[in-house]
């Protein structure tokens, strides 16, 4: 019994310290943003004397509701004649691969250089049909952006000038949002993204730490992908992937805040978790695929190796918060001192929440909308954290796996009113559910046997893990019982 309780209390203590480090990080990163923020960064962009060619490529695979909007606002970029190309990337399945195949064929009739692609086989998913694109790409430059994204027409005017740095192989912009009040979960959503885009992603560009494209909204340099070994299928975060490709290969990627592109929330629960699942599992791929290169270069300052682990394995978060709950209960009976031995982790606890207090956007939040935000991002980070941990667990042994889409529906805050929906693009409900609700029950439990050892000090982080479960799983619920959504589903047709 003395080896079991001396297990679980090391356990319980290891946990801890893990959670504190990346809190810590969230503090330093928050830190570090407000420091940067008080001397803005000065580009001195030149004149670009002749403008590059450049292919702007549209991975498709079943976004019937946004594809339209896509299109127009692409092919309204503003950009010199004869030096723009658009790829349309369809792997869809459905009755998307007729509309998109009509409509650039109608954009093709008015001298827009469209290419429309369509594969009967989805290998590699949007790594591979990104790199089937490449094949018969003309630009110098090449821009990509999701389907439910949707840039403004100066775009490429504002981005490609960047360029004229021989070292710049990938420039990211912001991610904005059409549907940031469409519900709770979005709301919550947006908070988050504003908290990578406008704090992370500010302090990694300006520090010269590694950092990420993010799969859509940015333009790489052609030279680069290929230097880097193009895009590759072995993982579910091919952005991730060869972004960190291309930096170890000496090429810097920049960020650029002031240039947003707005896109749609996922406004479903069960698609939230699936695209959290994979980006979980994939940047997990890639801690397997690429860290070890990290840390063995010895060229490369400590800090950045350090920050670049941190970065990598962020949702390690995850399976920590879910390993913590299982273990409260057994250490709050048979050892509660532990509790009390270990006050940095109350220090580090103040990281996540000041990095998405800081994150302030115009037009966005103000502080005091942020700050009631807080108790439901916090509930949604805790609800989230089974999904996620059995998705760091399957990226920690696997390569690849199935690129599960997130459904977009063309919403914005505006449009409130009931529409009708194909019901193939409303991901079924997960039998996770079930484990959430336990998870819940189980929080609770842990609240009311350990009160009488420890006290009050255990309610408030039992009741966010209950709130957390609860909030996801009965999200789910409800979404999917008859007749309480704000869609009217259609079948599909066989």
């Amino acid at each position: 019994m003395g080896i079991f309780v001396d297990i679980i209390g090391f356990l319980y203590l290891l946990i801890i310290s893990g959670l504190a480090l990346y809190g810590l990080h969230n503090l330093f990163t928050t830190i570090l943003y407000l420091h940067i923020k008080a001397y803005p960064r000065n580009r001195k962009i030149e004149p670009v004397d002749e403008w590059p060619p450049v292919t702007i490529q549209l991975p498709i695979f079943n976004e019937k509701y946004t594809v339209e909007r896509l299109l127009r606002a692409v092919t309204g970029l503003d950009y010199p004649d004869g030096l723009l190309q658009i790829q349309v990337l369809d792997d869809s399945t459905d009755d998307t691969a007729q509309l998109v195949c009509r409509l650039a064929d109608q954009y093709k009739a008015r001298g827009v250089n469209i290419e429309y692609i369509h594969r009967d086989s989805r290998q590699g998913y949007k790594a591979g049909a990104l790199d089937t694109g490449l094949r018969s790409a003309s630009g110098q430059y090449i821009a990509i952006f999701d389907a439910d994204f949707v840039p403004e027409s100066d775009w490429l005017k504002r981005t490609v000038p960047l360029f004229q740095d021989p070292k710049l192989g990938c420039l990211q912009t912001r991610w904005g949002h059409t549907n940031r009040h469409y519900n709770s979960l979005t709301r919550a959503e947006a908070m988050a993204i504003d908290g990578h885009f406008i704090v992370e992603q500010t302090v990694r560009s300006r520090s010269d730490f590694f950092l990420n494209f993010n799969g859509t909204a940015g333009l790489w340099r052609r030279a680069c992908i290929e230097d880097a070994g193009g895009w590759q299928y072995d993982t579910l975060t091919e952005d991730l992937d060869l972004s960190y490709r291309a930096q170890m290969r000496g090429w810097k990627i920049d960020y650029l805040p002031d240039v947003v592109v707005p896109a749609e929330l996922p406004s479903q629960v069960e698609a939230f978790k699936k695209q959290q699942f994979r980006w979980a599992k994939g940047s997990f791929q890639v801690v397997r695929k690429i860290l070890p290169q990290i840390l063995e270069r010895s060229d490369l300052p400590w800090h950045v190796r350090l920050l670049a682990t941190l970065h990598l394995t962020g949702y390690i978060v995850h399976p920590l918060m879910l390993s913590l709950l299982l273990l409260t209960l057994p250490v709050g009976t048979l050892i509660p001192a532990t509790f009390k031995i270990f006050p940095l982790s109350v220090l580090a606890g103040f990281g996540p929440p000041l990095l998405y207090l800081a994150a302030t956007v115009p037009h966005g939040p103000s502080l005091g909308e942020r700050f009631k935000l807080l108790p439901l991002l916090t509930i949604l980070g805790f609800g989230i954290s089974l999904s996620t941990s059995i998705a760091v667990l399957q990226g920690l042994i696997s390569k690849g796996g199935v690129f599960t889409r997130t459904p977009k529906l063309n919403l914005n805050d505006e449009s409130k009113t009931p529409k009708i929906i194909d019901g193939a693009y409303k991901p079924p409900i997960s039998p996770l559910v079930w484990a959430e609700i336990g998870l819940g029950i189980y929080a609770l439990l842990t609240m009311i046997l350990l009160e009488p050892y420890v006290g009050w000090g255990i309610v408030p982080w039992m009741t966010i893990y209950a709130l957390g479960y609860f909030y996801i799983a009965g999200l789910n619920l409800i979404e999917h019982a008859p007749k309480s959504s704000r869609w009217t589903l259609k079948k599909s047709p066989a």
